[in-house]
């Protein structure tokens, strides 16, 4: 394989190792970097979410901004706003960006600020640009929008709508790691400690990760090969979230309320596309679209109050609508 495909492994190989027992986390965040979208992580406190986004920022070498959302953020918290200052005794107005003018921007804990302040991530994610008074200003490429929230605290927060979670290419579970991963975590986090206090690595020392490695794969996922069985399988499965009746003698009609809009089909695609390549393949096996489809489909469904009342998950939903959509 080609040097951008050594070089993207090589950094799922690196994250593994600074972010322990979060494989599946590491796995989605190089996926949606590959494939331009952007990432919702959702797990409780202390589950390495902050860590995995920083892990990849500073593996990526790339800028990277924080913004901590909380009830009293404003929207130019976020996008940046004009200034006024006075140069050489006239008064002045320039543009201060915000944080959102990073590659790899954190948005920590997104359900704690209002919708106003969500909103200003929209045209971010959604057009790569921000618009303040009246002029357009694009964002550096690569660009990636990466969020978490907590899934058992809801007082005091906003919870994101549908059209917003919908422009997150995947929302991650992040889980409590195992016993054998959390004993490794804090040998990790021990030896971090002494290479801190002992000296610091030399900036000559580190490896330097070339970020057009990002931009060839890209480039290389679009011309992977999927084919025509395979692309009718990723419509099948839409389908099947917006037509249950399409499963018959399964509980779909009953516990899906509202299916996965046309951007799931296109996330399904791009996604499977980047597994495989990934994999080091040239081409889409119905496995690649299984292993994402969770991820995709999870925040784009909205289950019925049967289903609440029967305890039923997303989870359980897709793995429903796996098996009795096949592969033609």
């Amino acid at each position: 394989m080609n040097l951008a495909y050594q070089n993207m492994t090589a950094l799922e190989e690196k994250l593994n190792q600074s972010v322990i027992g979060q494989k599946h986390v590491v796995r989605a965040l190089i996926l949606s970097l590959l494939s331009g979208g952007h990432v919702l992580l959702e797990g409780l406190p202390g589950t390495a979410k902050t860590r995995s986004v920083k892990a990849l920022a500073d593996n990526l070498q790339l800028a990277f901004g924080r913004v901590q959302f909380t009830p009293d953020l404003l929207p130019s918290d976020v996008t940046g706003s004009e200034v006024y200052r006075e140069v050489n005794g006239k008064p002045d107005l320039s543009f201060k960006e915000g944080p959102i003018f990073n590659s790899i921007v954190l948005a920590d804990e997104i359900n704690r600020a209002p919708a106003k302040v969500q909103a200003a991530l929209l045209e971010a994610m959604a057009e790569e640009t921000v618009t303040v008074a009246g002029e357009t200003k694009f964002l550096p490429q690569p660009f990636m929008v990466l969020a978490t929230q907590n899934p058992i605290e809801q007082e005091g927060t906003y919870p994101l709508p549908e059209a917003q979670m919908d422009r997150f290419l995947m929302k991650v579970d992040v889980f409590y790691p195992t016993a054998d991963a959390e004993l490794d975590i804090i040998r990790l986090v021990r030896a971090e400690e002494q290479l801190k206090k002992q000296t610091e690595l030399d900036e000559s020392e580190r490896d330097v990760f070339d970020v057009n490695a990002v931009l060839e794969g890209k480039e290389a996922i679009k011309l992977i090969h999927i084919s025509e069985n395979v692309e009718q399988y990723i419509i099948d499965i839409v389908m099947a979230t917006r037509d249950p009746k399409r499963c018959p003698n399964s509980a779909l009609a009953r516990w899906i309320a509202v299916g996965a809009s046309p951007r799931a089909s296109i996330a399904l695609d791009r996604c499977a596309r980047s597994s495989a390549w990934l994999a080091g393949r040239d081409y889409v096996t119905p496995d690649d679209v299984r292993s994402i489809v969770h991820a995709i489909l999870g925040h784009r469904i909205t289950l019925t109050f049967d289903a609440a009342a029967e305890g039923i998950s997303s989870v359980e939903v897709i793995d429903e609508i796996l098996d009795h959509v096949l592969l033609t």
